[in-house]
């Protein structure tokens, strides 16, 4: 059989007594028919390419999402992003969640929507070490009675206040107890006692009294501990 020949040209311009002219030479080339073998290979390649493209996107997508999941995570359907600085001395590391609250904008007067950051020392998953024993019915006041000076713990103690002190965003007020004062309504007033002791732990003394006990200067974690136990509770009624 003879093959089929399709002619081609190449195009040349040139210039003959001040006249430019247009050649065209032919030239031939035969067109081979293409094989299914030539289809099936050509096929599997596109396929290995494809194949390749694929497990480097899906490669790619793990690392991402290891990366992401390894600097937030969800504790008790609270979101939690996990803060490293390292500017000065050794990392700190910090565990921060945010509460959406509304305030009064001090220029246009208007409600404005935010989001209110808290960040805490210890690792919320960690501190389910901490035993809570009882339930604990968080009240509109707080009313906080300190037993001992022995638990400043190397400036801890100051971060464990500042802690309590955060309850504000959930519409309760930290209040030093008085004995001279009496706290009524008795259902608007939570009462807590720090106190140390050999165990570190929360216990429901009675219905509106609670004991956070303290041992190996674990103030920050007992009192962590209550903070999340509140975002808990704020979050299951929102």
């Amino acid at each position: 059989m003879e093959k089929r020949k399709d002619k081609e040209y190449e195009i040349f311009k040139i210039k003959k007594k001040g006249k430019e002219k247009t050649i065209k030479i032919p030239s031939s080339s035969e067109k081979k028919p293409v094989t299914k073998k030539q289809i099936k290979e050509e096929n599997k390649i596109l396929r290995n390419i494809l194949i390749t493209v694929g497990i480097l996107g899906i490669i790619s997508l793990l690392i991402y999402l290891s990366i992401v999941s390894a600097k937030s995570f969800e504790y008790e359907g609270i979101s939690f992003e996990i803060e490293k600085y390292c500017d000065s001395g050794p990392c700190i590391t910090l565990y921060k969640t945010s509460i959406p609250v509304k305030y009064k904008d001090g220029v246009t007067g208007r409600i404005v929507d935010a989001d209110y950051n808290i960040r805490l020392r210890n690792d919320p998953r960690d501190l389910k070490n901490v035993p809570v024993e009882g339930k604990i019915d968080f009240r509109k006041n707080i009313v906080l009675e300190i037993t001992t000076e022995d638990l400043f713990c190397d400036g801890d103690w100051n971060l464990a206040i500042g802690n309590l002190q955060k309850l504000n965003i959930f519409g309760m007020t930290l209040l030093v107890k008085n004995n001279n004062e009496t706290y009524e309504p008795e259902n608007e007033f939570m009462f807590i006692k720090i106190q140390p002791n050999d165990i570190t732990n929360i216990i429901e003394v009675n219905k509106n009294n609670y004991n956070l006990n303290v041992n190996n200067c674990e103030i920050l974690e007992v009192t962590e501990r209550l903070i999340v136990e509140a975002f808990i509770k704020f979050n299951e009624l929102n």
